[in-house]
């Protein structure tokens, strides 16, 4: 058995509609974070200077020193470029969150009163604004349980939400298990979803954040070099967006704002332009990421569901899922041991893993399953000896119901092509009518047997991919 942890499928091809508030069309979450006085520093106990994000070309670490021109780009954004955004956003009347570094947030008491004075809402961003990726899961755990608690003290509220950014593969798990609102450490989609936490009783909920639509691009190689272009890139995708809205699709975007960065003159009326455009449009949603927590924990609440095949224990699995090839429960049993994941739970995931193992067998492995198939209205369907995924498969094509003229010439065309080809007529009745399923066997009958035994082999696969449909989204 393997499992493949990473899920590449989330909502699939038909996502559902956000049904924002009042019928937005879009939702837009300004996120501002507040890292200046919680970046590294060896005043802040850490071995070395800060080298990320910033306007310092090629910067690097300073082992052991101070790095004077780094801390003026960080103090920049606490003395100059956090007022301008509040400014900015208190004089639109648009709420936002902070992701707030909590060593930052006790560094800035005036700021820290703005944000509360004026609605927004401040998230968890760690206790430091450092990596995570190399620290044990018990420091981790330790430090994040810290910034709740100076948080706390800090702003008098515990956080609703966390978010790391420089984070380790255990951060999502560690947030979870702390009981957030929601948490935003990851970048794989336009909605919030339900994350299933192992070992608990309870779903976590993820709102996605985002890297491009994110001024963090003005520091990076082959990012934004002037506020045109961030302009335009956030107009594009806003536009594209607020179509998919206009189609019964609405959905979220995300804006990553940086306060030495953004809050820099000769940015910040790029982000004024934006939000003009933004307000010149109907069904706009400005919201608070706790604001859309809430409202999707009640509009879209976690369904916990009954199948979730990649981690099924296998008598589980074979049991669900054993009949979807005609009495050939060894598909599933070998399925089960190939390498599964989230992207399974669904019926066309499923679906595939199964057919792998059914194109992957012996022949006579094959034959046995186009064997094992019963005749299309034939004497097992009158004598109601069918399985009930048969049974309901004929029914849906009325063949349940067929004259008598109508049986005799199933009967005829079953013989005539089991006579010809040594095993009986398949076809996926739920793509198909009487009419469809007639001429098929007209058509079919004059293939050469290998021709056929491919596609029978292939009217099995689409049999057992409907049979899931019933069972998985």
């Amino acid at each position: 058995m393997q499992r493949y942890p990473r899920n590449m499928i989330g909502y699939g091809p038909t996502p559902p509609d956000a049904k924002w508030p009042g019928g937005a069309k879009i939702a837009i979450s300004f996120v501002m974070n507040y890292e200046e006085g919680g970046e590294n520093n060896i005043l802040h106990g850490d071995a070395a200077s800060e080298a990320f994000l910033s306007e310092i070309i090629g910067a690097a670490q300073w082992p052991g020193q101070r790095h004077w021109n780094m801390e003026s780009v960080y103090d920049y954004g606490a003395r100059a470029g956090f007022w301008r955004l509040h400014r900015l956003f208190t004089r639109e009347n648009i709420p936002l969150t902070v992701y707030g570094v909590t060593t930052a947030l006790a560094r800035g008491p005036e700021q820290v009163l703005a944000m509360q004075e004026a609605g927004w809402e401040v998230a968890s961003h760690g206790l430091k604004w450092v990596e995570h990726k190399d620290m044990p899961e018990t420091e981790e755990r330790a430090q994040m349980e810290e910034a709740v608690r100076l948080h706390v003290e800090v702003t008098g509220e515990r956080p609703t939400g966390w978010y790391t950014g420089r984070c380790s593969m255990n951060t999502m798990r560690l947030a979870a298990e702390m009981g957030f609102d929601w948490v935003s450490d990851t970048i794989d989609d336009d909605l919030p979803y339900w994350m299933e936490v192992e070992g608990r009783d309870r779903h976590q909920l993820v709102i996605p954040y985002t890297m491009d639509a994110n001024d963090m691009r003005f520091a990076v190689p082959a990012g934004f070099s002037e506020g045109d272009q961030f302009f335009t890139y956030l107009k594009d995708s806003f536009d594209a967006l607020y179509a998919e809205g206009q189609e019964g699709a609405a959905k979220m975007m995300s804006i990553g704002m940086h306060c030495r960065l953004l809050g820099r003159p000769g940015r910040i009326m790029a982000l004024k332009r934006f939000i003009d455009y933004a307000k010149g449009h109907e069904g706009v949603w400005f919201a608070r990421r706790l604001d859309i927590a809430r409202h999707w924990a009640h509009v879209h609440p976690p369904v916990r569901r009954a199948l979730v095949p990649h981690r099924m224990e296998k008598a589980s699995f074979v049991k669900a899922f054993g009949g979807i090839y005609e009495h050939s429960p060894w598909v599933a049993e070998r399925a089960w041991g190939l390498e599964l994941g989230p992207v399974h739970d669904r019926a066309a995931g499923l679906a595939n893993a199964l057919a792998r193992v059914f194109r992957t067998a012996t022949e006579a492995e094959r034959m046995a399953v186009l064997g094992a198939h019963p005749d299309l209205a034939g004497k097992l369907a009158a004598a109601k000896r069918l399985t009930a995924n048969s049974t309901s498969e004929q029914a849906s094509a009325g063949l349940d119901a067929l004259t008598d003229a109508e049986r005799a010439a199933f009967e005829r065309h079953n013989a005539a092509y089991t006579d010809k080809f040594g095993f009986p007529f398949i076809i996926a009745v739920r793509d198909n009518t009487k009419a469809s399923i007639m001429a098929a066997f007209e058509t079919r009958l004059a293939n050469d047997r290998e021709t056929e035994f491919r596609t029978a082999c292939a009217q099995v696969e689409r049999i057992a991919y409907h049979r899931l449909k019933d069972l998985l989204p």
